[in-house]
């Protein structure tokens, strides 16, 4: 029996560390998969329960140095760990470089050109450097030491390593001076300030790192804020407030003006304009009366609103965003395995080229001298670490997917970002996702009656049946003249319409070929206008009140507003852009005809859609398939990329690889620009890693680039990888 557990993991400091852990988990017996997060500081396990647990697979994390414990899902909780951890990495950053400033201070002591500046007796002394370096390499340095032994010790190695090697070498080799050279009149060359430094700058740039890495997950702090934890029950007539993880489908709520709807639901009683705009992208309130579904983290703006429960918490559309934002930001995308690769093997490569620089210097260059030869292998050890490639892809991928999910699209999988960008061909389907799935009235032609009189009639008729058309009909009814009469003696003319008597008429709704057959009186201007109709391939319904022709009403599956520009926006993108639709061809021609699309394939079962898209995989194309995630789900499942347009209600989630929430198609070009976005900003984070590992080694290894030095660039570079993350807020 397979199970999927989400671990928090922390200790971890560059992409060395996610790599070993993922390459120690999955070795475990058991173990199907298993993908750590450097950026969010978690991992998520697929694993057979029958072989293996995951008590057994965070004890052996725990065993290769890394501390782990199951992932609760409690935001708040883990916020505030974050929160402490920032904070002792503040105060030891400060105390660090406090005792730094007279190491620092006493270093201009050995160049000539510094002469002019001043430096106190005291801080040249070896035993007064020794003092205040010992609290920097022992206590605030104890956690490299710990790491580094703890990953040794689980046969691996990491930047603690690195770390823990270069500063000790510093540190020892000037303890070695201070002890020999006591009593002597002249100071000798110490480099305290080296291993000063380097704890220094590398604790300033983790705590850097940690703020920056905070506002990368603040689409899904967002997300979190709009759970509400209360909420006020309605029951045998009086208010009480009740938590939210204890209510219940059915049972009744009271939601009042400026508070948000703290449950998924339908409006029972009241009126009100609801804002929507964090969960779905759009910025226009909505308009919500009774039947009409809420939805939690919405905020009801200017009317108290009595709603009934349908979902539990767990179950809510929010928590279902929640829930997939997390699991997109938790994986990898493809590329990411570049970089696996890499440091997987960079630490011991660095450690061979450290070693190959201190016999290089001691032996060739400066035969003899251990001091030149000891800085610049110190100065290879602390560039190279490959903090800054590891963080590379999982920055880019938690701001990109957070970033759509605040625009209503859902990426399941970080590997969904990289894969919609490659997309060629985009199939769309008709129903649903380039019209709007339903009936609607398009056209109305009333003779001899009034509209309201029309109206009333045809709705009071049509209210006694449950086809989609009569819906339609009795929809528009009631938007126009509200309430309506109620019909008697209705009669089903089987496969023509229906016929009643209301308000004592006798009235009859039927297309108009009943009409012809039963030569039944159809005025001429009344045709044409038919006939102009159903060659648009709308249903026609013609009316008579009391045996004489009344009017007609025009049926459509109406062509969404944006549908037209989506496909210019896609076609403008370089994409091949196919319709397939299970409806007719004259009907899937016209909705075309409207859309631009001119690649179109009717009549076709979901099952044929499927094998379709297998046909033009087979022609080396990325195929992307958007539908409504009912009938279309073979075929999204097939697709390289599956977009399912969510209902609102029903997000249509098992379906697709991406969900457009409320089913806005403008949404998959903007999902297809975000995917772009991102990938271009992991290609940057990539190259300027890799750039400088590539640039800066010569350089430390040529020493030309101070120990002190190479801990700030190292330090930073990994800054500079998560700020270019962040740009994606701006360019999106």
């Amino acid at each position: 029996m397979k199970e999927t557990a989400h671990i928090e993991i922390s200790g971890m400091y560059c992409a060395a560390c996610a790599a070993r852990i993922e390459k120690v988990v999955s070795k475990i017996d058991g173990v199907e998969e298993v993908q750590v997060n450097l950026t969010t500081e978690k991992g998520r396990v697929t694993f057979s329960k029958n072989r293996t647990s995951i008590q057994e697979i965070i004890n052996k994390i725990i065993k290769i140095g890394y501390d782990a414990k199951i992932d609760r899902q409690n935001h708040i909780q883990s916020e505030l760990e974050k929160r402490r951890e920032m904070t002792v990495l503040k105060r030891h950053f400060i105390v660090s470089a406090l005792l730094t400033v007279p190491l620092a201070w006493a270093m201009f002591a050995h160049f000539t050109w510094a002469s002019f500046i001043n430096v106190p007796e005291l801080f040249l002394q070896p035993l007064f450097q020794f003092a205040l370096t010992i609290p920097i390499q022992f206590i605030i340095g104890f956690k490299f030491y710990e790491r580094a032994w703890k990953a040794l010790k689980g046969g691996s190695a990491n930047m603690d390593v690195l770390v823990v090697l270069s500063t000790s070498a510093a540190f020892f080799y000037s303890h070695y001076l201070t002890f020999t050279h006591l009593g002597s009149s002249a100071y000798p060359v110490l480099y305290y300030e080296t291993s000063a430094f380097i704890i220094t700058f590398i604790l300033l740039g983790k705590f850097l790192e940690a703020r920056t890495k905070m506002r990368t997950t603040q689409a899904i702090k967002q997300l979190y804020q709009l759970q509400t934890k209360t909420a006020t029950l309605f029951l045998n007539g009086k208010e009480s407030p009740s938590p939210v993880d204890r209510l219940s489908p059915g049972q009744v709520i009271i939601v009042k003006s400026g508070e948000k709807v703290p449950i998924d639901g339908e409006v029972v009683e009241g009126n009100s304009m609801v804002d929507e705009s964090l969960l779905t992208g759009e910025s226009i309130p909505v308009e919500k009366s009774n039947g009409h579904p809420v939805f939690a983290g919405t905020i009801n703006h200017n009317g108290n609103l009595k709603i009934k429960v349908t979902k539990r918490d767990s179950e809510t559309t929010l928590s279902q965003i929640i829930r997939i934002v997390e699991e997109a930001q938790a994986s990898k995308a493809p590329i990411q395995h570049i970089a696996d690769k890499v440091t997987g093997i960079f630490v011991p490569i660095i450690i061979v080229i450290a070693l190959l620089t201190f016999v290089l210097w001691y032996w060739i260059f400066e035969p003899g001298v251990l001091s030149a030869a000891l800085e610049k292998m110190i100065a290879v050890l602390i560039i190279a670490c490959p903090c800054a490639l590891g963080l590379a892809t999982p920055t880019s991928v938690m701001v990109g997917s957070g970033r759509a999910a605040q625009s209503g699209i859902l990426f399941k999988e970080g590997k969904f970002l990289e894969l919609l960008g490659k997309s060629t061909t985009v199939i769309l389907d008709k129903t649903g996702t380039l019209t709007k799935g339903e009936p609607h009235v398009t056209d109305v032609y009333v003779e001899h009656v009034s509209e309201g009189e029309f109206f009333a009639i045809i709705g009071a008729v049509e209210g006694s049946s449950g086809h989609p058309i009569a819906k339609a009909i009795v929809a528009e009814a009631r938007r126009r003249i509200g309430s309506i009469p109620i019909a008697n003696e209705v009669v089903a003319i089987p496969g023509y319409g229906i016929k009643a008597f209301v308000s004592g008429k006798d009235v009859l709704i039927a297309n108009p070929s009943y009409f012809l057959k039963n030569k039944l009186y159809i005025p001429p201007r009344a045709g044409k206008e038919i006939a102009r109709l159903e060659q648009e391939k709308k249903t026609v319904m013609a009316v008579a009140i009391q045996n004489r022709f009344a009017g007609m009403i025009a049926v459509a599956d109406e062509v969404k507003p944006a549908s037209k520009a989506v496909v210019s926006g896609l076609k403008g993108m370089g994409l091949d852009v196919i319709m397939l639709t299970g409806d007719n061809l004259e009907t899937a021609k016209a909705v075309a005809k409207k859309t631009g699309i001119s690649k179109v394939k009717a009549t076709v079962t979901p099952q044929q859609k499927a094998e379709i898209i297998r046909a033009l995989q087979k022609q080396g194309k990325k195929v992307v398939m958007v539908g409504d995630g009912m009938n279309d789900a073979p075929a999204l499942t097939v697709a390289d990329v599956g977009i399912a347009m969510g209902t609102g209600s029903d997000l249509a989630i098992e379906s697709g690889d991406i969900t457009v929430i409320k089913g806005d198609l403008s949404k998959v070009v903007e999902a297809i620009q975000i995917s772009k976005a991102t990938m271009t900003n992991i290609k940057q984070n990539f190259l300027w890693a890799f750039l400088y590992n590539i640039i800066s080694i010569p350089f430390a290894m040529l020493g030309l680039l101070a120990p002190w030095l190479a801990g700030a660039v190292m330090a930073f570079s990994s800054v500079s990888v998560v700020l270019n993350a962040l740009r994606l807020n701006n360019r999106m």
